[in-house]
């Protein structure tokens, strides 16, 4: 399945290789809308490496992630081989969690660290680091995610619309940057990563 999604016309597979910190968009595109925006702009402010798939504007495939499988794609089995800890950034919309970021993955401590910066950079938003407070479908806990494939594991991060500058609220913002939020966001990110002890 996975296979078939990276063969369909107009989907985008990335993969630039710099540290031993990685970052993964592989629901970006048109599917989990800015995730590969957040996701590679991360990594490049932080030197980072990054794994992305980018599905073009008519077509939102969505393959769960314990079937985003690294024998079905070299870039993607490289990255893994490369990093020791990756962040997957995916996005989610929930009645509920309107201002919520939700870290889950097996990498806890690394979860614990991304919280410390992101909660200065949004204050108004619950960053949850307790797996008890995200939903058990949203944990990334499985064996074959790929988020928990690196030598370290890592931590996948739901990221609310508002956050990812793509909900309605954003309507009149006419650039020609980002999205303040999201710049916040990006930089919370990269600050994180570059202080990580590898």
């Amino acid at each position: 399945m996975f296979a078939d999604l990276l063969a369909h016309p107009g989907v985008e597979e990335v993969m630039t290789l710099r540290s031993r910190f990685g970052f993964m968009a592989y629901h970006g595109g048109s599917l989990e809308e800015m995730t590969d925006v957040v996701a590679s702009a991360a990594a490049e402010r932080a030197g980072a490496s990054y794994y992305g798939v980018h599905q073009p504007a008519d077509l939102q495939w969505h393959i769960p992630s314990t079937l985003v499988d690294p024998g079905a794609s070299p870039p993607l089995a490289a990255f893994l081989a490369h990093v020791d800890v990756t962040v997957t950034i995916h996005g989610y919309f929930r009645d509920g969690y309107w201002a919520s970021l939700l870290l889950g993955g097996r990498n806890r401590a690394l979860a614990d660290h991304l919280g410390e910066f992101l909660r200065p950079a949004l204050p108004a938003y619950d960053v949850v680091t307790e797996l008890d407070g995200v939903p058990p479908e949203l944990r990334g806990l499985h064996s074959r995610n790929p988020v928990n494939l690196p030598r370290a594991a890592g931590v996948q991060i739901e990221l609310p619309p508002r956050v990812r500058g793509s909900s309605p609220i954003w309507w009149d913002w006419d650039g020609p940057d980002l999205v303040p939020l999201t710049v916040r966001l990006i930089n919370a990110l990269a600050t994180a990563a570059t202080s990580w002890p590898l």
